[in-house]
């Protein structure tokens, strides 16, 4: 391959053009591209002919490509021809943890929520045979898209001849370090990566709750045990991914910022997610008064002003004659007559949210018939941060194993049902039913309203009058989440005409 394939404007594989070099260093470039068949920009990774690695880097990026979880970056392409080796993987915009937590901690929720899903994206890549062995600030990105993505698996290790005895235990750290730094601010690892070290106690790392005031202490656990691989809280130290991502499996993801209605006004900058205002202001618009009627005149005037007096006139006569004519039907009337109320009199029905006494998961088609019932009364109290969620299937169709798994909540007592209120997660695809009735069987359970391939907010509105005792929030379908498919609700409200 001719020299200038790998100056701005050459291009690779008679398809990836080079446009920018983003940096460079010890024989390897890294480049903004574009894929010329499928117009779109990529990330190409060219090495130098005299680079020592690059049979380890080309196999590692290959292996790479075969791993199909969104959260790690895909690689497109690996190959050494004509004395040039190169990489092409996809180009992501976001960002970095280090970003992130420039201007202090991140909400221990969403450090915990975003480290949670590194944690099941690199414990899929062992499962693989792959390690990272580099879990630094930087390779950890949210997108513009609002998803994870954890770039360098196993290229980055090559690039560096990084190699490690035990990478599970390894990567296990990276892991804890990721925690510290997403509930921190502070990098309490080696090399200089733009933020402040972690502040130490007699040689030894802080813990994040000395560091940071309000990070939970089930979260200063999780951290010590992989971080700094000693037993907390009577648990052991978490040596592999698997145990990480396990450990944080059942921390409450927190809900997706809402979609503004309208996209903001020309001149305004968007503000990241965290900075938005949840109370955006509504434009008030002043309501139209008619222009007031100029007053008669001349000839005009005198004519209103007979015609005013005649109906004066016929008014009184119409007001007398009524008033005997009522007097004479009240003298008729036995005396224990009432008067009845119009319905245009009757006051409307009021809405109220009405409070489940309890909630559990509920698979009466399963083998254990629950679906983590200990998480259920999470979507019942009044916390967006909190979440229930479903098992993980394999399909969208919950493996084929079954016709639906949901929340069942028990309302105390038969309660009438205007509508039910569920906040689901950011993942288009759920299908949801909602059912009620009187007994917690699922054949004692009507379907009140369905709706399908939906996400974020749902309001369920039965078609007509609903009561029962028991609402069930039912998936039919279940959304994507990383490489297998879950529901989550965040929170559920049932809104009832009235107290029951």
């Amino acid at each position: 391959m001719s020299a200038p394939a790998v100056e701005p404007g050459g291009r690779l594989a008679d398809r990836f053009r080079l446009e920018d070099r983003v940096n460079e260093s010890g024989g390897a470039t890294l480049w903004k591209a574009i894929d010329e068949v499928l117009a779109r920009p990529v990330c190409v990774l060219t090495l130098a002919e005299d680079f020592e690695r690059v049979a380890e880097v080309v196999t590692a990026a290959r292996g790479a490509s075969r791993l199909t979880d969104p959260r790690l970056t895909q690689v497109f392409d690996a190959a050494e021809e004509d004395g040039q080796a190169y990489v092409v993987s996809e180009w992501v915009t976001g960002e970095t943890l280090t970003d992130m937590v420039s201007g202090g901690p991140m909400a221990p929720e969403r450090a915990a929520a975003l480290v949670a899903e590194a944690a099941e994206a690199v414990a899929h890549a062992h499962q693989a045979g792959l390690a990272h062995l580099c879990l630094t600030p930087d390779r950890l990105i949210w997108t513009a898209g609002n998803t994870v993505k954890l770039l360098g698996l196993a290229v980055d290790a090559s690039l560096a001849a990084i190699e490690s005895e035990d990478p599970a235990r390894e990567d296990a750290e990276g892991l804890g370090r990721l925690l510290y730094t997403a509930l921190t601010g502070h990098w309490p690892g080696q090399g200089d990566v733009g933020l402040p070290p972690a502040p130490l106690d007699d040689g030894k790392v802080c813990t994040p709750r000395q560091v940071t005031a309000g990070v939970p202490g089930f979260l200063d656990a999780i951290t010590c045990r992989a971080l700094l691989q000693e037993p907390r809280r009577g648990l052991p130290a978490l040596t592999t991914p698997a145990e990480v991502a396990e450990a944080l499996a059942e921390v409450p993801r927190p809900a997706p910022v809402p979609v503004a209605a309208m996209p903001p006004a020309v001149g305004l900058r968007a503000e990241a997610p965290d900075d938005l205002d949840q109370g955006r202001p509504v434009r008030q618009h002043e309501p139209f008064h008619p222009p007031a009627q100029p007053p008669p005149s001349g000839s005009r005037g005198v004519a209103g002003r007979v015609l005013v007096t005649v109906v004066i006139l016929l008014v009184i006569a119409a007001v007398g004659i009524g008033a005997w004519m009522l007097g004479q039907s009240l003298g008729k009337q036995a005396p224990e007559a009432k008067p009845s109320v119009t319905a245009s009199q009757a006051p409307a029905a009021k809405i109220v949210a009405v409070k489940p006494a309890s909630a559990t998961g509920f698979d009466p088609l399963g083998d254990d018939l629950t679906e983590h019932p200990e998480l259920a009364n999470l979507a019942i109290d009044g916390k967006a941060s909190t979440e229930w969620h479903t098992l993980s299937y394999s399909s969208p169709e919950l493996g084929r194993l079954k016709e639906g798994v949901g929340l069942l909540l028990d309302m105390g007592k038969a309660t009438p049902v205007s509508d039910v209120v569920v906040s689901l997660g950011d993942a288009p695809g759920a299908g949801i039913q909602l059912k009620v009735g009187d007994s917690p069987e699922l054949r004692a359970l009507r379907t009140a309203a369905k709706q399908e391939n939906v996400s974020g907010t749902v309001t369920l509105t039965p078609e007509k009058a609903t009561t029962g005792r028991y609402v069930l929030i039912w998936f039919t379908r279940l959304p994507a989440f990383g490489p297998k498919f879950r529901g989550t609700i965040y929170e559920v409200v049932v809104n009832s005409p009235g107290s029951a």
